[in-house]
């Protein structure tokens, strides 16, 4: 298996170390710029680019065509992961992870959006932030699991919170895994690909 290149985000606590694209030249020390997206609607899909910043509004069908362009699964036949974090940095590294790990993925910054996707759009999975802005992880844990629309969907807890208290509180919620931050990226690749494989 081809080794891929690694770069470490030394001011970045929550991931010691990313997978590059095999593409990428080494240039030393440098940042990976995220795309960023303006005007979505409600769903936000987050990209990264190999190279340059792109703002602008990415809708599905272009990602489908950029899939089929770079030899990948179209999107809609990838598992696809709801992300939840309140926190804009932390959202797009989940993001850039979850490109090269090969899934899918919608985001949401708070509780009331990540309920409204998962009833509208029906994940595979949620990476849930448990300390969110408005609904804790926790209450929305519980009204997923409440709701006969979502209570299927698989939630794994990404959470600061690590002491044993906090982790046997949020797997009793509903919830079917945990992953504490700070985290390595090859840990949250396992712990997706046994609900999602």
């Amino acid at each position: 298996m081809r080794k891929m290149r690694r770069i470490l985000f030394s001011n970045l606590p929550h991931f010691q170390s990313l997978p590059i694209l095999p593409n990428l030249p080494c240039l030393g020390d440098f940042s990976i710029p995220l795309c960023r997206l303006k005007n979505a609607s409600s769903i936000q899909t987050h990209r990264l680019l190999p190279f340059g910043n792109l703002e602008g509004t990415l809708t599905q069908t272009m990602i489908m065509e950029i899939s089929r362009g770079s030899g990948e699964q179209p999107i809609t036949q990838r598992p696809l992961v709801l992300a939840v974090d309140d926190n804009e940095d932390n959202l797009g590294l989940i993001s850039f992870s979850l490109d090269l790990f090969g899934f899918a993925f919608i985001s949401a910054p708070d509780g009331q959006t990540t309920l409204k996707l998962a009833q509208t759009h029906q994940p595979d999975l949620i990476l849930l932030d448990i300390m969110l802005p408005d609904l804790d992880g926790i209450e929305v844990v519980r009204r997923l699991k409440q709701d006969s629309r979502t209570k299927s969907i698989k939630i794994i807890a990404v959470t600061a919170l690590a002491r044993d208290e906090d982790r046997d509180r949020i797997l009793e919620s509903g919830c079917e895994g945990y992953i504490s931050k700070p985290y390595m990226v090859d840990d949250l690749e396992a712990l997706l690909r046994r609900y999602l494989t």
